[in-house]
């Protein structure tokens, strides 16, 4: 089993007890009174976001896009609030990445080394060739994308495939899930991205791979319910299941993060609404 991220995952649930993962991407169109609309109005509400509700959190997951959209003064603001995280807690880049062999090598480099992610979340279409300078990294962690939480999501996901495995065809989410465990074999490194708005897939998901992790976005502001991922989120089998939580984290971000618009106290709003996620996701007693 992966040694770094794991390890650290295992002790950040065990120390918080949650399995919420605090989404950092501020939409500059939403940011409370006071920030403005720029670089510096997001980074100033992410180092907020950081400071007050991470620390009810199990990791945190910037989204890269959000800083990416204002060029390489975006990046250094991502830079500077990566060195702002506490050293226990896991960092997750959500990059969606994936390319030929010596285009993802230099992703690898990029957000494992250059930006220090201990997980990224990676697109499959591509096949495995595409994803080993990812899968390489035996001491980081790939999250691929599965059964999606975007409303449109069914639209190529739900598409029937062929199976070798007693059913004529199966949703090709399924596949993907199948096939990430099969890549997860060698040593434990690959997990899933499945959705909460749709709760019954991501029940199907589980039950055909029962030992891999999963990264849970569309809890909160995209309207998925919680219950369902507590259930059907954690590993059932497999060394994944023995971690605090059965590996699960559920990303929160807007509705956390909207607490703080036409709060007078921004900050504080803030934590409580962390800290009320925290206590909703809770895996352990």
């Amino acid at each position: 089993m992966s040694g770094g991220y794991l390890a650290l995952l295992a002790a950040r649930v065990g120390e918080t007890g949650t399995a919420l993962c605090l989404g950092l991407d501020p939409d500059p169109a939403a940011l409370p009174h006071g920030y403005p609309r720029t670089v510096d109005g997001v980074e100033r509400f992410a180092q907020l976001l950081l400071d007050v509700a991470a620390p009810h959190a199990a990791a945190v997951k910037p989204n890269l896009a959000f800083y990416e959209a204002f060029g390489s003064a975006g990046l250094a603001a991502l830079e500077r609030l990566r060195s702002r995280v506490p050293s226990g807690i896991p960092v997750i880049l959500d990059a969606k990445r994936a390319d030929i062999g010596t285009t993802a090598a230099r992703q690898a480099v990029a957000l494992f080394d250059a930006l220090g992610a201990h997980a990224v979340t990676a697109n499959p279409y591509l096949g495995a060739d595409a994803l080993e300078p990812l899968l390489d990294r035996a001491d980081r962690f790939l999250y691929v994308l599965c059964r999606t939480s975007n409303p449109g999501a069914a639209e190529l996901q739900d598409l029937a495939v062929a199976t070798t495995h007693g059913d004529a065809t199966e949703p090709l989410f399924l596949h993907v899930a199948r096939r990430a465990a099969a890549w997860s074999r060698r040593d434990a490194t690959v997990g899933l991205v499945v959705g909460a708005t749709a709760p019954a897939e991501l029940a199907r998901v589980r039950e055909a791979v029962p030992e891999l992790p999963f990264l849970v976005p569309g809890v909160g502001a995209q309207g998925g319910e919680e219950g369902p991922v507590l259930v059907s989120g954690p590993a059932g089998s497999g060394p994944f299941s023995e971690l605090p939580g059965g590996g699960l984290l559920v990303n929160v971000g807007r509705a956390i993060a909207s607490a703080a618009v036409g709060a007078d106290d921004p900050a504080a709003a803030v934590a409580t609404a962390a800290e009320g996620w925290s206590r909703r996701l809770r895996v352990l007693a």
